[in-house]
């Protein structure tokens, strides 16, 4: 069994019910969390039941926990330490795919594949790798992530599409999704140069799987894609998840300290504050070098300065399409 000290388990409505019950009625001393509809500590763990329907048991002593109280009386099934007999494809040779950055106005974006097999699956549990959105520190991403990069070798790729490059990719494909695809491909084929009878490419779903497919180039046709929702519980895709992060925080730090303005993550109140500033200083070009221009943050930050898309030289903002239904009858 895995030496850690944290597990995450989804529980069913009923399984939440027994469980708070189990709680109140066992000896554990009740505690208060936010968002929780239970929580409790017992003998060297605390365990949190949330409104989401997570079960968060955390200690020293959590893995006994869960073996001898929530297997048995809640799950009614041994999963602690069978997860590779539960779904051995976790294991199986297999790179998973992951991006970061598509949400932020600032910095590139990034698309991330990292390769397990059997033991490197069973060294990065070990460490505790999980999906990026969860590690809560820029500092603790990194910590990770070189870890990752140690372990993994050259069994990984990264594939960073800066602002600059980004706004010309979509000015040409006119989506997000398109270029997320054509990224997605590019780190599949950088990868099976290093691993090439890798069988398996994993990501969590964005978009048609076609979409990738199409954008492989012929060395990279032959691999099995799938896409499937909330991928990054597979630990390849979370490694990669971390890999991309990583190497997106990198880039951010990087361009800030080329135009001399903390940049700041997300498209926040503080993010268009930032680029102000940033335009302010350097017009409104700039934004061609360190953003997505095609987000509506743009014009947000352009209309209270006096400017425009065009009076700065940068794309036009892009059109929605809208659809209009065709009436049956005739006039």
């Amino acid at each position: 069994m895995e030496n850690k000290t944290s597990y995450t388990i989804k529980l069913t409505p009923q399984q939440m019910d027994e469980t708070a019950r189990i709680l109140r009625e066992g000896n554990y001393r009740r505690r208060t969390v936010e968002h929780a509809v239970a929580a409790a500590a017992g003998e060297d763990c605390q365990i949190v039941l949330y409104k989401s329907g997570k079960c968060l048991v955390q200690g020293k002593g959590a893995a006994d926990w869960i073996t001898f109280t929530l297997e048995p009386q809640v799950l009614m099934e041994a999963r602690l330490g069978y997860e590779d007999v539960l779904n051995p494809e976790a294991n199986a040779p297999h790179m998973g795919v992951d991006e970061s950055g598509k949400g932020d106005f600032f910095g590139p974006m990034v698309i991330a594949a990292a390769y397990v097999d059997e033991a490197i699956a069973k060294d990065l549990k070990a460490i505790n790798v999980r999906d990026s959105k969860t590690v809560t520190t820029d500092k603790a991403m990194q910590d990770l992530a070189k870890k990752i990069r140690a372990r993994l070798g050259d069994r990984f790729a990264v594939v960073a599409i800066g602002p600059a490059a980004y706004n010309r990719l979509y000015d040409k494909m006119g989506s997000v999704n398109r270029i997320l695809a054509w990224g997605h491909a590019k780190a599949i084929e950088n990868l099976l140069e290093k691993v090439p009878h890798c069988p398996r490419a994993l990501s969590d779903q964005f978009g048609p799987e076609q979409q990738i497919q199409r954008a492989l180039q012929q060395k990279g046709r032959k691999i099995k894609l799938e896409q499937r929702h909330k991928a990054e519980s597979d630990i390849a895709v979370a490694a990669a998840s971390i890999l991309a992060r990583s190497a997106f925080l990198s880039a951010m730090d990087k361009l800030g300290q080329a135009h001399g303005v903390a940049l700041p993550k997300g498209a926040s109140d503080k993010v268009r504050a930032a680029a102000a500033e940033l335009v302010g200083k350097k017009g409104g070009a700039v934004l061609l070098e360190t953003a997505k221009c095609h987000f509506k943050t743009t014009d947000d930050v352009l209309g209270p300065l006096g400017k425009t898309r065009k009076s700065e030289g940068l794309p036009p903002a892009p059109v929605k399409k809208v659809y209009v239904r065709r009436s049956s009858s005739s006039v």
